[in-house]
């Protein structure tokens, strides 16, 4: 259920409030390419500056437009527990099949300490459980060895892994067996980590080119391996132009550049330079969205 390409949603602003409106047309861009699962509220979607309410509304409708033809990994990470705990239960209520959560940021728990998180929201709930290792945003990189002990409370089924490190993921493959899922958390790097057995991405790029993420994705899994390394040097500099500034801010730039949205962004983000934007822009144009 967790293979394949999943989307990190953009969450669309306007005049300060969530525009509802641009969010139900992403969502539907998204399901008719035939995108695999949907992620709403994670970093991405700017999770961190959306109240509870703009939380459930945003995973409401995804759920909604959804309507099943996709899969829903709702975003539910905070960095207090019994606030994760609280988010989860909402999205598990709300039809979710999964939930995804970053691990605790600021606080710089142990590494029993996040076991400790993640058995908690686990067991709040009875849908399937993904953990986010992304030590650049959190100021921690959770030991694969932690990884292997999650991975043993029956629902904490997966893994979306930004560390970085081809080392890490491999080791946590390793430990957790083929039961435990591993998706790539760093586009750039799907593919390599496909190779060494992840099932594929939860990817800011497939915003912009969610069909020819899919077919990458799908490539490999199949072990197309020429065609998924065409596709990867494709979209390539679309990937590393998502991180020309602080995710998301190039993905809601270019979101607004090809007309689905405004590029509105809550502080302490700021908009696109006007140097990043030039930057952008040609690669935008280079892969054929402008």
């Amino acid at each position: 259920m967790l293979e394949g390409t999943h989307t990190a949603l953009v969450t669309p602003f306007k005049g300060g409030k969530v525009d509802e409106d641009a969010l139900r047309r992403l969502v539907r861009e998204q399901v008719e390419a035939g995108i695999d699962g949907l992620v709403p509220c994670g970093s991405t979607g700017e999770s961190a500056t959306l109240d509870h309410g703009e939380h459930e509304t945003v995973i409401g409708i995804t759920l909604e437009e959804a309507a099943g033809r996709a899969k829903v990994i709702a975003g539910t990470g905070s960095n207090s527990t019994s606030e994760a705990v609280a988010l989860t239960r909402f999205a598990a209520a709300a039809g979710a099949d999964a939930a995804l959560l970053i691990s605790p940021y600021y606080n710089k728990p142990t590494q029993e300490g996040h076991v400790r998180h993640y058995t908690a929201v686990a067991e709040a709930v009875d849908i399937p459980i993904i953990v986010y290792n992304i030590p650049g945003r959190t100021g921690v990189n959770m030991a694969p060895e932690t990884i292997a002990e999650m991975a043993r409370v029956p629902n904490i089924a997966g893994l979306k892994e930004a560390s970085g490190s081809l080392d890490h993921a491999m080791r946590v493959m390793q430990l957790c067996g083929d039961e435990f899922t591993v998706l790539s958390g760093d586009d750039p790097l799907t593919l390599p980590l496909m190779a060494v057995g992840a099932r594929g991405v939860i990817a800011v790029t497939a915003n912009l080119r969610p069909a020819r993420m899919k077919e990458m994705v799908e490539a490999a899994a199949a072990g197309r391996a020429e065609e998924a390394l065409a596709i990867h040097r494709e979209l390539l500099p679309l990937m590393q132009a998502m991180t020309l500034e602080t995710n998301p801010i190039p993905a809601k730039a270019a979101m607004a550049m090809t007309g689905r949205m405004t590029d509105e962004i809550r502080l302490p983000l700021t908009p696109m330079t006007e140097e990043g934007r030039k930057q952008l822009g040609r690669v935008l144009a280079e892969q054929g969205l402008l």
